[in-house]
């Protein structure tokens, strides 16, 4: 089995590696109707120096971190509605995204797209477009990325995963 831990070795190209081979579960938004558990895993430019990264590992898996992961309902077999499960003094759920299913903008292929263009988000919230994968049974992996003007591709920002078997 698949942990965060072991994502959180890995190298920004093997988590890239990983992605490509993940696929799109037929009923994932079934799969994903509960409170999958959240983690950042990798962070693009701080990947490469060893002291910052394992900082970043620590405070990614502590306590403390503030993002918890995602609550998701199914309103169909391919799509969601869910929100950001936040802990900051309380636990709080924060912006909201739709699920579809749609090409990715890393490889073109299937995957599922957070969508947070959704009405109440700052607009710093709706610039963020998040993918994921299925990349062992119950272990999603996804790059989270910056939409950085109309007509070019978001740039990878981070690597995160959910973790339904938690």
């Amino acid at each position: 089995m698949l942990t965060f831990d072991d994502l959180a070795a890995l190298s920004l190209d093997d988590l890239a590696a990983l992605y490509a081979g993940g696929t799109v579960p037929e009923n994932f938004a079934l799969a994903l109707d509960n409170k999958p558990k959240g983690r950042m895993v990798a962070v693009r430019g701080l990947d490469g120096v060893p002291v910052v990264n394992k900082v970043i590992d620590i405070f990614a898996k502590h306590p403390l971190f503030p993002w918890d992961g995602k609550t998701m309902d199914a309103t169909s077999e391919q799509t969601a509605d869910g929100i950001n499960r936040v802990k900051a003094g309380a636990r709080m759920n924060w912006f909201p995204f739709k699920t579809s299913v749609q090409p990715s903008s890393i490889d073109g292929e299937p995957t599922i797209v957070l969508d947070y263009e959704q009405k109440g988000n700052p607009i710093l919230i709706k610039k963020i477009h998040d993918e994921i994968r299925e990349v062992a049974p119950g272990m999603y992996l996804g790059p989270a990325m910056a939409k950085v003007g109309k007509d070019k591709p978001p740039v990878l920002v981070l690597w995160f995963a959910l973790d339904t078997n938690k």
